[in-house]
C-alpha cells in the first residue's frame, strides 16, 4: 500500500526486488495468467486456453511460450519464475530458440 509516510532504516546490503506484483492487465484476458497475474507458460498453459493465430489444430506451447502460440514470456512476468535479473536474462535468450521453432513450424 502506498502512503506518504517514509523512514530510514540502516542497512549495510540491500536488494532491491521488483516483480512481486506483475503489470499484466493490460493483457486483456487474451494471454492466460495465474490467480496471482502471472503470465502462464510451457506445461502450465491449460490446453483448452491454447490459441493460434492461424486455424487448425493448436500444438501444446513450448516451455516459454504462452496460452497465444507464438507470444513468449521471460522474467518476472511468468508464473514460476525466480525473479532474478540472471534467470531472466537466460529465459530471454532462450525464448529465441522456441521463437525459430515456431516460425519454422510456420513456414511449413
Amino acid at each position: 500500500m502506498k502512503t506518504e509516510h517514509s523512514r530510514r532504516i540502516p542497512a549495510t546490503a540491500l536488494f532491491v526486488f521488483i516483480g512481486a506484483e506483475p503489470c499484466t492487465t493490460w493483457l486483456d484476458e487474451q494471454i492466460a495468467v495465474d490467480h496471482n497475474g502471472y503470465v502462464l507458460t510451457g506445461p502450465d498453459v491449460p490446453a483448452d486456453a491454447v490459441t493460434d493465430l492461424r486455424q487448425g489444430t493448436p500444438r501444446r506451447p513450448y516451455l516459454l511460450e504462452t496460452s497465444r502460440l507464438g507470444v513468449f514470456a521471460a522474467g518476472d512476468v511468468r508464473s514460476g519464475s525466480i525473479k532474478r535479473v540472471a534467470s531472466a536474462v537466460g529465459e530471454g535468450a532462450m525464448a529465441i530458440r522456441f521463437v525459430h521453432e515456431h516460425l519454422r513450424l510456420r513456414q511449413g
